[in-house]
Parts: structure tokens; C-alpha cells; sequence
């Protein structure tokens, strides 16, 4: 286990990440600075309180002074590593990690870990929901919103399963994080912004197997050229999965039936296809890597199966919110990229009225306008990137497209313009951090909209009665 006691240390970003990083090295002994670009008053007393009597703040965007030694930075993911001040002490000899490296160090158990572009939180709870379904104990942190310290500090012990959901911000601050199933579910455009380019961001994802050995598993997605490619600098076992074609090791689908085949030839029938709850192509994909993740980590097949067909989905990934005079409203707040998007639309009956736009990573949106292809009506765009995805459209044809101010806005002009059958679908295809502090924020705030929408024509017909 590392021992923190003594060391100087610096967590950049003090957010949940970073503030859970302070409550677990902070009884430990160690030394710690404070990093974050709010100021001391927005960040609150107790990120103040929590990195210890005598501790030196750094906020409102200054930064610890050219002569500061550190031992160790802890890096929140949103903080990119390449930041002069990281870089000059990184220089010096300090150690620059991330919050999942410092949980993995400071925990113990075993890490199921996945990532990929798109379908992670959805795989990560579905592998999570397997193994409980198992009977082993687990815990699901990451990107998926729970701070890996903190389930770290809690509750780790030689018989906890981690499992993961990484992002490539985190993957690019571990250095000994070794997961004994790692997943990489595709890899498409994102966070080009971050990365500058796609190299980058494939490279990112595959530190997620870079410390794994041949007695560890490598899960990767056969149909997904740019992700199957990485498979030949892995040392772990690969274990493919493919929606397409028959494997001899790994997942796939056949005769209707999500099949597994593990490494010594056996076939094991999970279930159908048409079994699943979740709808789309995408979440089949997603149901194979998870099936194929848990059976080589050595979960029953029965309890993969049970898991499979009770499993619901997440919050924020095509929710059902409410239906208004026949028109869905459906909350895809986590499509944030155009490939996520191009999925929802994929799995949505045509008819919709679709609520896109937000903050601009750089992506390309040719490809998400041009999965419209009769199936969306609308196009209700809000946030940085309204304009560059109605000059697309307009590219392409697509005329249909109105400005919203807000969420409130899009809601209502959705609802105005639906006939019944038809489905609203907030699907932004970009990050909403140019409104919002985090997609589950915008999703939420999607909700609150639709409902008021329904409270207020409820509340006109009670009236007109």
C-alpha cells in the first residue's frame, strides 16, 4: 500500500475527485496543497477544512509559485496534464497521478475497468448488476460519478470488485493501475479539444490495459477497426465480442442469442437477443462486452443471463421521462458526441423532434446529420455549437431548425411542432458544460421542463373544464 505520510502534495481541481482525494490522504499524513481555478469563496469552507490546518490554497486561477516543491500532483480529470505549472513540477521530480490511481493504490480487491467513446456508464452498471447478481460484492465508481477514493477509503478489502467506468482524462494520469478485465467498447471522435488528435485519443484508451499481464483479460469490440486495432500491443488475454460475425473466443450473437465461447472452446447460450430492455443496436454491443467481461472474470452464465434480461438501463441514456398528448419526451442527455447521438436516433422510431447543442469539442457533425435520413422532423438547437450544426444541416439539406434560448424553450417548441406518436429527444451530440455543470445536470434539467410543460396543460384543461 502507498503511504502518503510526509509527502507534499498537491491536488489540482477541487471538485469531487479532488476533495475526495483530500479526505483520503489527508488522515494519512500527508502534506497538502490546494489547486482550482474558482475562487476560495465559491469553492466553500469545507474544501478549505478538508486539506488540513496550515494547508496553502491556490484559487481563483493562481498557481503555486516556480519555487514550490511537491512530491506528488493529484490531478482532477477535467485538469489537463500538459498546464505550465504541472509540467514545471513534473520537471522537478514530482510525481503527477490521478484520483483513480490513487484509489487503486490506496485500495484493494480486484478492477473490472471499462472504457471507450460511447456506452460506458451503460456496460459499467450492467457489469456491475451481473456481478451483484452473482452474489460478489462490488462497488461502481469512476466517470460514472462515485469518486474511487472514496469507495477506497470505505470499503476495499481483498474480496471487493472494483468496477470502473474511465474516461481518457482519467486513463492519462494512472501509472500502476492494473485491472484483471479491462474493456474498450470503440473509439470515434471526442475530446479532440483535449487530445488535438485522434492518435492521442486512442492512446489514451489503451492505458487502460497497459500494465495488464497474460494472466488478465483485454475485452475488446471485434466490428470497431480503431479499437481492435489496439489488441496487438496488449499482453492480456483478448477476448473479443461482435454483433457481426461468429467468434471462436469471446461474445457475439448467434441464431438470436447472445452466445459467449471462453478460452478452452465451451459455448455457453446467455440468452435473446430480444430479451434485452434496452433498445438499439449500441446496447446490444454493450451487452456482449459486459457478458463476456463478467463470464472470463468468472461469473456464472446463469447470472449473466438474470442480469441481462432484468436490466433497465441508466438514467440519462434514451430515459423515458413522460408522454404528453402521444408525444414522447425522451432524455439522452448523455449523447456528447455526434456518434452517442447518432445512436439515439438510431434507436428512436422516426418522427423526432430532436434538442442538440452545447459546448464545442471539436467535432465533426456531418455524420450525425446525416443519420437523420427521414427520421428527425426538427432540429431545436441550443448552446456554443447552434450554429456550427445548423450550417451542417443546412449543408446537407435539412432546413427544419429553429434557435432556442434554453432548455425551457426547446421543450416547449419541441411539444408545439409534435404530432402524436412523435418523440422529443433531447440528444445533444456535444458536452454541456457551456450550460451546465455536468450532462446529468442538463438531463435533470430536461425533466424539470418536460414535467412543467405537463403540470401546465393539465392544469389549462382542468381549468377549461
Amino acid at each position: 500500500m502507498w503511504n502518503p505520510r510526509g509527502k507534499r502534495i498537491l491536488i489540482v481541481g477541487l471538485g469531487k475527485s479532488g476533495l475526495s482525494a483530500a479526505r483520503a490522504t489527508a488522515p494519512l499524513g500527508a502534506v497538502l496543497w490546494g489547486c482550482d481555478a474558482k475562487t476560495e469563496a465559491a469553492l466553500g469552507a469545507d474544501a478549505v477544512r478538508l486539506l488540513g490546518g496550515g494547508a496553502r490554497l491556490f484559487a481563483g486561477g493562481a498557481t503555486p509559485p516556480r519555487d514550490a516543491s511537491f512530491d506528488t500532483l493529484i490531478l482532477s480529470p477535467g485538469v489537463p496534464p500538459d498546464l505550465p505549472f504541472i509540467r514545471a513540477a513534473r520537471d522537478g521530480g514530482a510525481e503527477v497521478i490521478g484520483e483513480i490511481e490513487l484509489a487503486y493504490r490506496l485500495g484493494g480487491g480486484r478492477y473490472i475497468a471499462v472504457t471507450g467513446t460511447n456506452g460506458k456508464t451503460t456496460t459499467a452498471t450492467l457489469i456491475d448488476a451481473i456481478c451483484r447478481a452473482a452474489g460478489q460484492r462490488t462497488e461502481l465508481v469512476g466517470n460514472i460519478g462515485l469518486p474511487a477514493t472514496d469507495r477506497a477509503r470505505a470499503s476495499a478489502d481483498a474480496n471487493t470488485l472494483t468496477v470502473a467506468e474511465l474516461s481518457s482524462f482519467q486513463l492519462e494520469t494512472i501509472r500502476d493501475f492494473r485491472p484483471a478485465v479491462s474493456v474498450l467498447l470503440n473509439i470515434t471522435p471526442d475530446h479532440l479539444d483535449r487530445h488535438k488528435t485522434m492518435e492521442n485519443y486512442a492512446a489514451a484508451k489503451a492505458r487502460i490495459f497497459m500494465n495488464q499481464t497474460e494472466r488478465d483479460c483485454f475485452v475488446v469490440n471485434r466490428d470497431d477497426a480503431a479499437a481492435f486495432a489496439l489488441a496487438g500491443k496488449c499482453a492480456a488475454k483478448v477476448v473479443p465480442f461482435s454483433r457481426l460475425q461468429s467468434l471462436d473466443t469471446g461474445a457475439y450473437v448467434e441464431n438470436g442469442r447472445i452466445c459467449v465461447r471462453d478460452g478452452a472452446g465451451r459455448r455457453f447460450a446467455i440468452c435473446g437477443a430480444d430479451e434485452l430492455r434496452i433498445p438499439g443496436a449500441h446496447n446490444l454491443e454493450n451487452a456482449l462486452a459486459a457478458a463476456a467481461a463478467t463470464l472470463f472474470f468468472g461469473i456464472p452464465a446463469a447470472a449473466i443471463a438474470r442480469a441481462l434480461r432484468d436490466f433497465t438501463g441508466v438514467a440519462h441514456r434514451l430515459e423515458f421521462v413522460d408522454a404528453i398528448g402521444g408525444v414522447r419526451f425522451v432524455n439522452d442527455s448523455k449523447g456528447t458526441n455526434p456518434d452517442s447521438s447518432v445512436k439515439a436516433l438510431e434507436a428512436t422510431a422516426p418522427g423526432i423532434l430532436l434538442i442538440a447543442g452545447g459546448y464545442d469539442k471539436r467535432a465533426d457533425f456531418d455524420a450525425f446529420i446525416d443519420a437523420f435520413d427521414g427520421r428527425v422532423r426538427k432540429l431545436l438547437l441550443l448552446g456554443a455549437t447552434a450554429e456550427k450544426i445548423a450550417a451542417a444541416a443546412a449543408a446537407r439539406g435539412f432546413r427544419d431548425i429553429a434557435f432556442c434560448a434554453d432548455m425551457e424553450a426547446c421543450v416547449e417548441a419541441g411539444f408545439r411542432a409534435a404530432r402524436p406518436g412523435d418523440t422529443v429527444l433531447l440528444s445533444p451530440a456535444c458536452a454541456s458544460w457551456d450550460m451546465y455543470g455536468c450532462f446529468e445536470e442538463r438531463g435533470e434539467h430536461f425533466k424539470t421542463c418536460v414535467r412543467a410543460l405537463k403540470d401546465r396543460i393539465e392544469s389549462a384543461a382542468g381549468f377549461a373544464r
